[in-house]
């Protein structure tokens, strides 16, 4: 999916956009930027410090303004089962969270963040942070830790272990 995406965007865009772009997108987000770096390209060093500030862009947006936005959409038209949905899965996902971590939500959305599988990421993150209303400074800066984690992991998947060395 990094694949079909990278090439169509990198027609009309430069390689860092294309990287930028694909680490906002929710489903990819780091995991699909990194590839998309490495396919097309961008040094290491590049690749991470763009699909770090990719990935982090929407959260303090999805943090602040997912509980309004599902509000809206909830009241009814094409996007009501969406918005249901959507709210379920940050439900079920912030029970999961406090299940395992009921002392320290904060390390939970960390470690939660941390693991670079599809629905794991930011986005998730970010929707289970504001479902669960935990305080907007230190969701971020969990969400960021676990942005971090996810990095160091999809650094060695695309780029190999010297890079991750280079970078300690």
């Amino acid at each position: 999916m990094a694949e079909s995406i990278s090439s169509f965007l990198a027609q009309y865009a430069s390689p860092p956009v294309t990287v930028f772009l694909i680490s906002m997108l929710p489903v990819l987000e780091l995991r699909g930027g990194m590839i998309a770096a490495a396919l097309l390209g961008l040094p290491w060093e590049q690749a991470l410090l763009i699909s770090l500030l990719g990935n982090m862009l929407p959260v303090p947006f999805i943090i602040l303004f997912i509980r309004r936005i599902l509000a809206l959409l909830r009241r009814g038209g094409p996007l009501r089962s969406f918005a249901l949905w959507l709210e379920n899965k940050g439900t079920a996902g912030g029970a999961r969270l406090q299940e395992r971590y009921p002392r320290s939500l904060w390390l939970g959305l960390l470690l939660f963040v941390a693991v670079p599988l599809p629905g794991t990421g930011a986005w998730t993150g970010a929707l289970i942070a504001a479902l669960l209303g935990l305080r907007p400074y230190k969701s971020a800066l969990a969400i960021c830790l676990g942005v971090m984690g996810a990095a160091g992991v999809m650094l060695i998947l695309t780029y190999g272990l010297p890079a991750l060395a280079r970078l300690i």
